[in-house]
């Protein structure tokens, strides 16, 4: 299998083992706050009016409180059953669309207010493109909230198989989002990542 392959694999079989972090307990949702609590959510300025995309949206464990505070919000995930699970959770809403794809490839035939992501660029290998893809979908004056990981480990472990991932180092991180054409307006260190928010300047 592809390392593209393997991660879609990996994220299949949380959802057929049971894992669904929007039903995390209150004390594992503390502790994801670590990397996207509150302060992420802040960032991001939500309003009505916006539209929103989340990259690598999983089964919606952010989007269950961006949907809601948004005008429209898009996301997209690699994984089948994490898509297929994240749309039961956010069935209510009907101002949500879901998408299986890969960030790097797919159309979406908009452009968004802001994005955001949080734990996912770390599979992704090719950290510019995405950026530069980012940009590409932003509208100008549009925000950029991103979350990266410390851990600088190159794989997942999880006993019965193990995912490829790259690490995410700030300085790379930084460079690419300037090389991309937007401005840094705000960074900040957690105990376990650091995080980001980026403005695509109005031309």
């Amino acid at each position: 299998m592809s390392d593209l392959d393997i991660v879609i694999h990996h994220y299949d079989a949380l959802i057929d083992e049971g894992n669904d972090p929007v039903f995390d307990p209150p004390t594992l949702r503390e502790y994801m706050d670590k990397w996207d609590g509150q302060a992420f959510i802040d960032a991001m300025e939500l309003d009505e009016k916006k539209s929103v995309l989340e990259i690598g949206v999983g089964t919606g464990r952010l989007a269950v409180r961006t949907a809601l505070l948004c005008g429209n919000f898009c996301g997209i995930d690699l994984s089948s059953k994490t898509v297929k699970r994240a749309k039961e959770n956010l069935a209510g809403l009907s101002n949500v669309r879901l998408v299986c794809g890969d960030f790097l490839t797919y159309s979406f035939g908009e452009t968004f207010d802001i994005i955001y992501s949080s734990l996912t660029f770390m599979h992704i290998k090719d950290k510019q493109a995405a950026l530069n893809n980012v940009a590409a979908l932003l509208n100008n004056g549009g925000r950029f909230v991103l979350s990266i990981d410390k851990n600088q480990n190159d794989t997942i472990d999880m006993g019965d198989r193990t995912v490829k991932i790259y690490p995410d180092k700030p300085e790379d991180i930084e460079n690419g989002i300037h090389a991309a054409g937007l401005q840094i307006t705000a960074r900040r260190e957690t105990e376990f990542a650091v995080l980001y928010v980026a403005i695509k300047k109005t031309r």
